[in-house]
């Protein structure tokens, strides 16, 4: 019995050790900033070379969504917007017309050719020629990048013996006036989850009932990364549709028999 407790005291004692942050992931993460404003008036160039800022994509109607990475990245960055682009496939609102995306390289030094190439990739994976003039590709000074990235909570660090950028995969959701709306985590992307998301950063600004639906029946389950049924809201909405339909059969029922009466009146 005793060499059993101390085995257990043992194995507790493991599960309750956190190993330490490897250097190169020392100031890396996200700090989540819900509600804050991105740094929208920091300046880039775009994957054309034209002057720009996050300001330029901030029209107050559409939703925006913004991704840190960097065209020379080895792995991550790429996993990462295949699944990103591989998840928008199955979204019905297409960038440039109901939503907007900005990449911003994380690497000061990479040029615009660069990143206008990574457009051209990225765009022709998405399938919807149209998504040119709604994607941009940023690249900017270090001072820019890091004023965009803090301002949302996004933190990375450069490491000057790889020349690797370590970062967290993560896209964060801007409403149309540049706050925080949601941060989306991962190299894989469930189109529910981005919808969803995408209206919920949309801030209401929806005429289409079945997406207010949709936002009522599911809350955003932040351990999960996604949008979980809400089961109260949906017994309610479904308890609303029952009582719907029966008022409904009560009162084409009550028409027949209105009309049934009728009849017999006319025929006496």
């Amino acid at each position: 019995m005793g060499f059993v407790a101390v085995v257990l005291l043992a194995t507790a004692a493991r599960a309750e050790r956190v190993e330490p942050t490897p250097k190169e992931l020392q100031g890396v993460g996200i700090d989540e900033q819900l509600g804050a404003r991105v740094a929208a008036n920091a300046p880039f160039k775009d994957e054309t070379g034209r002057d720009v800022t996050l300001a330029s994509y901030l029209d107050g109607q559409t939703p925006v969504i913004l991704t840190l990475n960097y065209s020379n990245c080895p792995m991550l960055c790429s996993l990462q917007l295949t699944g990103f682009v591989k998840g928008l496939r199955d979204v019905k609102w297409t960038a440039g017309r109901e939503l907007r995306i900005v990449t911003v390289s994380l690497d000061p030094t990479e040029p615009v050719a660069r990143a206008q190439a990574s457009q051209k990739r990225y765009v022709g994976d998405y399938g919807r020629p149209e998504a040119a003039a709604g994607w941009h590709f940023l690249t900017g000074t270090d001072a820019s990048i890091h004023a965009v990235a803090s301002s949302v909570g996004f933190s990375y660090r450069y490491d000057p013996q790889t020349k690797e950028y370590a970062h967290v995969p993560a896209v964060v959701l801007l409403t149309p006036d540049g706050r925080v709306a949601r941060y989306l985590y991962g190299v894989v992307y469930s189109p529910q989850t981005l919808r969803l998301s995408l209206l919920e950063a949309a801030e209401g600004k929806l005429t289409n009932t079945i997406d207010r639906v949709l936002l009522y029946c599911f809350h955003y389950d932040a351990a999960a990364g996604a949008y979980a049924p809400v089961a109260r809201n949906i017994m309610r909405l479904s308890g609303g549709v029952v009582l719907a339909l029966l008022v409904a059969l009560l009162a084409v029922l009550w028409w027949r028999e209105a009309q049934r009466r009728r009849a017999r009146g006319a025929g006496s």
